[in-house]
């Protein structure tokens, strides 16, 4: 399932102008294989958004190196990149994230002080030629800095704009215990080895990134530098391993019902799900309830509701007529590309700014998770799927991103910058 875990308002989900300037970026062709590193962090929703860049690179002959914990080691090397294994303290594993934003902050820059000498360790002997990296992977672009290579940033979620400082991490630096994080990080930038000091700019203002999302899902994208950042939108390909769901015969439309892989503990939810579209004539449904939700919770399951615990949820997007989701960014941005109307009920962290942003769309319909009853969710999808203007508008923006060029584009993007 996808999901999107996103630090709340904080340096490290924006990127945008730096300044250092760049050209931008432009397809090309090596003339030799490059060593390409790839350093993440053990969130799936950051990992899955860019295996298929990683994948591709690997298939047009380059070694592709990939940094991460070993929680994520099996995905990784289904690319056929090489595992690298770097130790992480985050707590994914749980998903036990503090509701603080300075304390959940804190935890990625202590992760990158942990994991930058276990780089250092393989990366010092067995350079890259460039380090593409996550955005909650700072001590990638400190190794980068270090050994002169280019780093390169992989976004999974939004960008920062023009103004974002002053509009939106503003108010963040205002927080307690803000003083004592920013010194905390300068002291470190100082010790690491970068180049890039100035604590505003390092985690936030990569010289050159791609944003792995539809342009549509980017706030006040008219003011991003596209100079230093590249929308390539969502990379798909063949996920391999991921599995194929297949509609039922005689299923004459398909309602996908998914909140992600992290905040999937809703039995309530699913239960009022079951109450809305269990027995609507003409719709088969698909309910995903993630791997913490027992389904012997959820009571009788109507005859056209089939429930999992995990699915291939592009591949039953790819087949499917309405979309309940969490608007995670991942979601989001499979609905969009699919062309299939979504029902955003949001649940955590930048959800809300998602379901927002698709509802400005045209092609959603906003429930909170307290206003989800059956009545209303019912009402949201009959609403959806017999409006032409949410077909029109649905059509167009899988256009849009589908244009944006995904994985093949990435990649290129990638060989010009090492060229």
């Amino acid at each position: 399932m996808s999901s999107s875990f996103h630090l709340p308002a904080s340096a490290p989900s924006g990127q945008g102008a730096s300044s250092t300037a760049h050209a931008p970026l432009s397809p090309r062709t090596l003339d030799r294989p490059a060593h390409l590193a790839m350093v993440g962090i053990p969130a799936i929703s950051h990992v899955l958004p860019s295996l298929e860049i990683i994948r591709e690179l690997v298939a047009r002959g380059h070694r592709v190196t990939y940094a991460n914990d070993p929680l994520m080691a099996e995905r990784i090397t289904a690319t056929g990149a090489e595992f690298v294994p770097v130790e992480s303290g985050l707590p994914v594993a749980d998903n036990d994230w503090p509701a603080d934003p300075i304390a959940a902050m804190r935890l990625f820059l202590d992760d990158a002080i942990r994991a930058l000498p276990q780089l250092r360790a393989h990366y010092d002997a067995d350079p890259a030629d460039a380090y593409l990296y996550d955005i909650g992977a700072y001590a990638a672009r400190a190794l980068a800095e270090a050994q002169g290579r280019p780093p390169i940033q992989l976004s999974p979620t939004y960008v920062a704009w023009e103004g974002y400082e002053e509009e939106v991490a503003a108010q963040l630096w205002r927080l307690p215990g803000a003083d004592a994080y920013r010194e905390r990080f300068t002291d470190w930038l100082a010790s690491c080895g970068a180049t890039t000091l100035d604590m505003d700019r390092f985690p936030g203002r990569p010289d050159r990134a791609l944003a792995l999302i539809p342009r549509a899902m980017q706030p006040r994208a008219e003011d991003v530098d596209t100079s230093t950042v590249t929308f390539v939108g969502p990379c798909f390909g063949r996920r391999l391993g991921s599995g194929e769901w297949r509609r039922p015969a005689g299923a004459r439309r398909v309602l996908l019902i998914s909140l992600g892989s992290a905040y999937t503990r809703q039995v309530a939810f699913y239960r009022r799900c079951l109450e809305a579209f269990g027995g609507l004539p003409d719709w088969h449904v698909v309910l995903g309830i993630g791997r913490h939700t027992d389904p012997a919770e959820l009571g009788e399951v109507p005859d056209n509701v089939e429930v999992h615990s995990w699915l291939p949820q592009l591949s039953v997007l790819e087949q499917a007529d309405a979309f309940v989701t969490h608007a995670g960014m991942g979601g989001s941005s499979e609905g969009l590309v699919t062309g299939v109307p979504m029902i955003a009920v949001p649940q955590a962290v930048d959800q809300f700014g998602n379901a927002d942003q698709l509802v400005s769309l045209g092609v959603a319909r906003r429930l909170d998770t307290e206003e989800a009853t059956a009545e209303r969710l019912r009402a949201a999808l009959l609403e959806l799927v017999n409006d032409p203007e949410v077909a029109a508008r649905s059509a167009e923006l899988r256009k849009q991103a589908v244009a944006e060029g995904g994985t093949a584009r990435a990649a290129d993007l990638i060989e010009a910058a090492v060229r």
